[in-house]
């Protein structure tokens, strides 16, 4: 396992370079989106519209940031579970999305649409949200005001902390995990 400095957007060569297990630090753009979100992209994509913004090649992180406090760039940011975009991800990796920021464990569509579009899942720590509302340098809303906190964001972040948990070689990071314990239990 290795740790891994990535400057997005990401290339396929960035996403095959990486392994589950993985700890990497994100610098760049990254984008904020959830559940209605992902539900007008997938309706547009599927109307063979354009999305409002492009996300080819780049990481949208499923989270629903609090309103910043004065000062602050961004307020309280933590990771939703993913299994909730489990619907949405494989077009949205279709599209050209490179990689997704959740937490918890994905649909095996999902983990298969890694390995066939050259994506990758990573997952941030739940409860660490001013850790990691402090890795970010600016925030904006960019599309679908309309939704709120659950607007479309588009983050600068820097050595923003995610960890490989699905990559584009087909590997589990929670499988892998799980047989470690149970070789451990024997």
């Amino acid at each position: 396992m290795a740790k891994v400095y990535l400057q997005t957007p990401l290339t396929n060569e960035d996403v095959l370079k990486l392994h589950a297990g993985d700890e990497v630090f994100l610098n760049g753009v990254i984008y904020v989106a959830r559940d209605a979100a992902h539900k007008r992209f997938l309706e547009r994509l599927e109307n063979n519209q354009q999305l409002p913004i492009d996300l080819q090649n780049h990481i949208i992180f499923y989270a629903g940031p609090t309103p910043p406090k004065p000062g602050q760039v961004i307020g309280s940011i933590a990771p939703t579970t993913a299994s909730r975009m489990d619907p949405y991800t494989p077009a949205m990796f279709e599209y050209g999305v490179k990689g997704v920021i959740g937490k918890g464990p994905r649909s095996q569509s999902v983990k298969d649409a890694c390995k066939n579009n050259k994506s990758i899942c990573f997952s941030a720590i739940g409860g660490l949200s001013a850790l990691l509302s402090d890795k970010i340098q600016s925030a904006e809303v960019v599309t679908y005001e309309d939704l709120g906190p659950e607007a479309v964001r588009e983050l600068i972040v820097k050595d923003f902390p995610v960890l490989v948990v699905y990559d584009a070689h087909g590997k589990d990071l929670y499988e892998q995990e799980i047989a470690k314990y149970r070789t451990i239990e024997r």
